[in-house]
């Protein structure tokens, strides 16, 4: 079958990207601002089964938005998924995007604790006033914050975990785990995810603290 361009101008690309996937989908049970959430993440990565896959906790999409007005960090596991982050959007509350698995010192701290830099830098991030977890990548990453958050003061858990860790060893069941928290998260079930997930996710959670 030939192929067929669609002649399109540049700033309405991500538009009717966005028309495709809602009309694609068709009606779904999503409330309009997690409607939006998913949507993104489908943007991100083509993949339709995300609107399956993906879970929420009732808070999620508050706690996000209120950590983000308040002007929190955001931390990530990879420094690909900082990279992501819309800095721009983010920039009027004042938060910063912060990854430390490539700072100084930390390859060597998690080789003589047997553990993973993304282990270490999250640990270590967690001081650092962090409204928003996002963890893309590395299961350790996630199954590391979940281990230190009960030992959190109150006034430094973060106000969302996003865990959307991608492979075959530890992500599907880390965000298992994570499924059964009663603090706000956004997880997805089974292999799938990845730092773009993730990224996604932050960068609706953005779009939305600023329409809103």
């Amino acid at each position: 079958m030939k192929s067929s361009i669609m002649q399109i101008r540049p700033e309405e690309i991500e538009a009717e990207s966005f028309r495709i996937i809602a009309e694609e989908l068709g009606p779904t049970d999503f409330d309009p601002r997690t409607f939006k959430v998913v949507q993104r993440v489908i943007h991100a990565t083509g993949d339709f089964s995300f609107a399956e896959s993906l879970i929420f906790h009732p808070r999620a999409i508050d706690a996000g938005i209120g950590a983000l007005r308040a002007g929190r960090n955001i931390l990530t596991d990879v420094n690909m998924g900082a990279a992501g982050v819309s800095k721009g959007l983010l920039a009027p509350w004042g938060g910063r995007v912060i990854c430390k698995v490539a700072s100084p010192g930390i390859a060597e701290v998690a080789k003589e604790r047997g553990l993973t830099r993304s282990e270490v830098a999250i640990e270590q991030g967690l001081a650092e006033n962090i409204g928003i977890v996002s963890v893309g990548n590395a299961p350790t990453a996630l199954l590391k914050v979940m281990d230190c958050w009960p030992n959190l003061a109150e006034d430094l858990r973060p106000g969302l975990l996003v865990g959307v860790p991608v492979g075959f060893v530890n992500a599907a069941e880390s965000k298992e785990l994570l499924s059964e928290k009663t603090y706000p998260f956004i997880t997805c079930r089974g292999r799938k995810g990845g730092t773009p997930v993730a990224v996604a996710i932050v960068n609706a959670l953005i779009r939305l603290a600023r329409e809103e």
